[in-house]
């Protein structure tokens, strides 16, 4: 029986968090569509926090409500942290991430979604959080992979090479019911803006680190953070975007579009991946990250001719390397380093699980 109890803790998990990347993968593609088809990325991102903050805001508190006399009190520089949570975690990230997507493809999302290591480790050395100390074998590993992955990005930024799949002509010019691929003359800018929503990503984790120490109430703090980037985000939307056309649904794909992203995307990817990294430990959610690679390629080689590139697929493969060689590096870094990790582990629950999903949708 207990065999069998151990088999299901490990299946259950593994399956699920691949059936989840395949998901991401698959709304990624939707938004690209409807995006391309003229839906404001801004709007979108407005609309699909604002349904994720309705439901999971009040859910938090209720879930929650026997914690309240121990609640640390709620002071303005933890009111200042949040803000900027929201800002860089939501706002940021989102219209950076979202707006990549409209120039580039779900490949090169997912692609430039495997830096967020690379520039937590960075801004570890900036902020002297971190020493770099080249005679740990944790430290050389994770410089190594740092270099992999910044050249696999590089290569599948600027280096296309031939089509895995090209079409006939007469195909070429077939509506297809979803897109992939478009603007290619943006490609390099769509590539920027998606490394920026990276790099905002590792940003937000840095400051979730020391809220989460000073507030430790990760559920309370992701909640909040939700509300004030909902709040940024829709100040951003209507600077952009003060046509009143804009903020109008033409469609009920956009509207499915909207419901499922705040669904999945907001509430339930994020609840149960908090839930797998409290059993399972914090590096068990991000093993599952280049799986959205696979399903990326899989999608564009079945379903969309004319759409992928090697120079994107030996790209990903490189960067998937570096980005496992940089994992494996922070799994076998010295006493100290695990020392630390074990010290901040309420943070770390909270943040593994949702630094991978905000450069996706």
């Amino acid at each position: 029986m207990e065999a069998k109890n151990y088999k299901i803790s490990e299946v259950v998990p593994f399956i699920t968090m691949v059936i989840f990347e395949g998901c991401t993968i698959a709304l990624t593609i939707f938004a690209k569509t409807e995006i391309t088809n003229g839906m404001s990325p801004f709007v979108f991102i407005v609309y699909t926090n604002a349904l994720a903050t309705i439901i999971s805001f009040p859910c938090s508190f209720l879930l929650h409500n026997e914690d309240r006399k121990e609640r640390p009190p709620f002071t303005f520089s933890l009111f200042m942290r949040l803000l900027l949570l929201g800002f860089t975690g939501v706002t940021m990230t989102q219209i950076f991430s979202f707006l990549g997507l409209s120039y580039s493809s779900p490949i090169l999302v997912c692609i430039m979604g495997h830096l967020i290591p690379t520039f937590n480790f960075l801004l570890s050395l900036i902020f002297r959080k971190r020493e770099l100390n080249l005679r740990s074998y944790g430290i050389q590993v994770q410089v190594i992979g740092i270099l992999v992955s910044i050249m696999g990005a590089l290569l599948a930024e600027f280096f296309k090479g031939p089509l895995i799949r090209p079409s006939s002509h007469q195909l070429r010019h077939t509506k297809q019911l979803f897109v992939f691929y478009s603007t290619p003359e943006f490609w390099a800018l769509g590539g920027i803006l998606l490394a920026s929503a990276s790099f905002s990503v590792a940003l937000w984790n840095f400051i979730l680190v020391e809220t989460v120490r000073q507030y430790p109430k990760p559920m309370t703090v992701v909640s909040y953070y939700s509300l004030f980037g909902t709040m940024l985000s829709a100040i951003v939307a209507w600077i952009v975007e003060n046509d009143i056309n804009a903020w109008k649904l033409n469609h009920n794909m956009e509207l499915i579009l909207i419901v499922l992203t705040a669904l999945f995307g907001g509430v339930i990817r994020p609840n149960v991946q908090y839930w797998f990294t409290r059993m399972k430990g914090p590096f068990y959610v991000p093993l599952f990250k280049p799986f959205g690679i696979a399903y990326a390629t899989m999608f564009s080689v079945c379903f969309f001719p004319n759409s992928l590139h090697y120079g994107s697929v030996i790209g990903a493969t490189i960067l998937g390397m570096g980005y496992y060689t940089v994992m494996y590096g922070q799994i076998k870094g010295d006493d100290h380093e695990e020392k630390s990790c074990d010290e901040s582990s309420d943070s770390l629950d909270k943040k593994i699980p949702l630094l991978q999903e905000n450069i996706e949708v």
